[in-house]
Parts: structure tokens; C-alpha cells; sequence
């Protein structure tokens, strides 16, 4: 499986996804003009990448300053992946950095790790 790799731009993340050591990261913002039309291939990606894990253990660096309501949707739908494969048999670790004092990305980390509850979350602050 290729890697995947997205330069980041003013309104899109940073996508480093090296499949070949089960590393997965986002980082930076996130709110373009068409959330699909950005997230589309990564999730083909992910779709294509889940299924020929066995056992395999998986980890995912989320750490977006700041993401959008369409882009809320598409991360949900990815988290939702990832907690599927877990399920499965796989140990999928999510790291959920965000900037100490900002509890709106907090919050929404917890609310993930309350909802998609196979995934093994670690909050980690970062001190501006």
C-alpha cells in the first residue's frame, strides 16, 4: 500500500499517513471549501488500508488547531473506521494533542474517546 502524504495549506492539514509503519497523522487546520472533496481520497485510503490489518498495531497523531462543522463530519466518519478496525482485533492508539488551554478541541477529543470507546485515546497538551 502506498503511503499518503498531503502538504498542508492555509485551510487543509498536514496528511502524513506511512501505512508501511501503521503511522497515521493529521496536523494543522482544517476547513476547505468542500470537506469531501478534500477528505475523499484519504478516506479511500483508510478504506483500503483497514482491511488487510490482522492484529496490527496502529497509531493516529490528530493535531488540528482549528476544524470546521464539514470537516467535524468527515473526522467522525474516519474515527468511526478506526474504532471498526479496533473492534476487529486491531490496537488502534489515538493521540489527541491540542493546545493546553484550548478546551474546545479537548472537549471534542473526550467526546470522541466517549463515543468510539475501542480506540485507546491519550489526550497529550501542548504548552504554547
Amino acid at each position: 500500500m502506498q503511503n499518503l502524504y498531503i502538504a498542508p495549506t492555509s485551510s487543509t492539514p498536514e496528511v502524513n499517513f506511512q501505512f508501511d509503519r501503521h503511522q497515521l497523522s493529521l496536523r494543522g487546520e482544517s476547513y476547505p471549501e468542500n470537506a469531501h472533496a478534500f477528505f475523499g481520497p484519504i478516506m479511500q485510503a483508510i478504506n483500503a488500508y483497514l482491511p488487510t490489518l490482522q492484529s496490527t498495531q496502529v497509531t493516529v497523531d490528530v493535531q488540528l488547531a482549528y476544524f470546521n462543522s464539514s470537516s467535524t463530519k468527515v473526522l467522525l466518519e474516519l474515527f468511526s473506521l478506526f474504532n471498526d478496525a479496533a473492534v476487529a482485533g486491531n490496537y488502534i492508539t489515538l493521540n489527541w494533542h491540542y493546545i493546553e488551554d484550548d478546551e474546545t478541541i479537548l472537549e471534542f477529543g473526550q467526546e470522541v474517546a466517549d463515543d468510539f470507546t475501542a480506540l485507546d485515546f491519550h489526550p497529550c497538551a501542548l504548552v504554547e
